[in-house]
């Protein structure tokens, strides 16, 4: 496993990474060992990089005769949800409660845990 992709890291210019010019004199050059760490800090930082979250759009309605959407990601949390709708609904983020049924959802869990999927429908409560 790890053959396989170190020959690459050999061919990744490092340059731009380590702050390198290319007419920098020999002294100015970092030692093997900080290179050979920082390849290993960028391999592990391309090889660590997770598809980004997928994009739904959820309906919230007040039952007050406004329908607002919301686009957001899966791993966005209510409270970013919230604020997103204050930005639309011109209410402040604490003013508001999102709920389906009997069920208040809580600022710190995330969309993808309540199983809120695209095109969804919430209701949107002010307190």
């Amino acid at each position: 496993m790890i053959g396989a992709w170190m020959p690459a890291l050999g061919q990744i210019n490092l340059s731009p990474v380590l702050g390198l010019a290319r007419h920098a004199k020999r002294t100015d050059l970092p030692s093997a060992p900080a290179i050979v760490h920082e390849s290993f800090r960028v391999a592990r930082a391309l090889l660590l990089v997770e598809p980004s979250a997928k994009m739904i759009e959820v309906v919230l309605n007040d039952r007050l005769g406004k329908k607002v959407r919301v686009k957001c990601n899966e791993d966005d949390t209510i409270g970013d949800l919230k604020k997103l709708v204050a930005a639309q609904t011109g209410t402040r983020a604490e003013k508001i409660r999102i709920q389906k049924w009997y069920n208040v959802y809580k600022d710190h869990v995330t969309l993808a845990d309540y199983e809120i999927h695209d095109g969804m429908g919430l209701e949107l409560y002010y307190n």
